[in-house]
């Protein structure tokens, strides 16, 4: 679709040369590469290559650059087209390698980011206050107390913290002590606790979080230590949303919905690597 116009794949196994694969022909091996581009007019070359790459494959890349073909890694174009990191394509040191690289953050924009983080909580805790006794009369006479609902979760470097909300859930939501995340039509949720959660008057109380320095204005959503634990054996570089500070609301969250399985929450961690790769003050004020 535009503006690309996808020709075919290279590859070099002999078994997949003349098939057709998701519309697309196989038209031939790295030692055809340079030829194919030739012929089929080929301006841009995206190579994904698992493993070692052989040394004729890697000299036929840097003719087709040094002609003036386009070279992008397909996980490089996977992030500009979907704003997301592709988990499951990478290697394993990967994390290593590009990430921890990316994420080394300047001072300035800590200190930036800390300071409307205490700006923005500031006004949102004038409004807390207005908002509490109204809000803390409707849970009461819905389902009783307590008011606030408080949980550990995991910050900044895996270090825990007490998260605060109004509670939306009954009492006993988790009376027999399994970690569950929220899912959307939850049947633990209260009569009220479904308008606060829509209109999301249930987190004013992170304001005080934020305030106190645990979250930021902008991150990955806080974790159980128990969920965290699960994803981590399940979903490759889980623990790597530990590396910044969560936030009351994320990239992950404008852009996907509430993850309610292991498939899902791999989605919304490629959202939060994508972010936690490329933060700014800019991408902030966005979000």
């Amino acid at each position: 679709s535009p503006p690309f116009n996808l020709i075919g794949f290279i590859d070099d196994d002999k078994a997949k040369i003349g098939k057709i694969i998701e519309s697309l022909p196989v038209l031939g091996n790295s030692k055809s590469l340079l030829e194919i581009i030739k012929q089929e007019y080929i301006t841009d070359l995206i190579f994904s290559i698992s493993g070692r790459m052989e040394p004729e494959t890697f000299r036929a890349i840097l003719q087709a650059k040094e002609n003036g073909v386009e070279i992008t890694t397909m996980p490089i174009l996977y992030e500009e087209l979907i704003g997301r990191v592709p988990i499951f394509l990478l290697e394993d040191d990967w994390i290593l390698r590009s990430f921890i690289n990316h994420t080394r953050s300047t001072s300035g924009y800590e200190t930036m980011k800390r300071i409307l983080d205490v700006f923005v909580a500031s006004v949102g805790f004038c409004i807390l206050l207005a908002l509490t006794p109204i809000i803390a009369l409707m849970i009461l006479l819905d389902d009783g107390t307590p008011i606030i609902f408080k949980q550990e979760r995991l910050g900044l470097n895996g270090k825990p913290f007490t998260l605060l909300k109004f509670r939306t859930m009954h009492s006993d939501a988790e009376g027999d002590g399994v970690a569950r995340p929220a899912v959307e039509n939850d049947e633990r949720v209260i009569g009220v606790g479904r308008f606060l959660r829509r209109s999301h008057l249930d987190e004013l109380p992170q304001f005080l979080n934020v305030l106190k320095g645990d979250i930021s204005m902008v991150g990955p959503r806080a974790e159980r230590t128990e969920l965290v634990n699960q994803f981590q054996n399940e979903i490759p570089f889980y623990r790597a949303r530990l590396f910044v500070k969560p936030g009351i609301t994320g990239w992950a969250q404008i852009n996907y919905r509430y993850a309610s399985n292991v498939e899902e929450s791999a989605v919304k961690l490629e959202y939060d690597l994508y972010y936690i790769e490329h933060a700014s003050i800019w991408m902030d004020l966005n979000i």
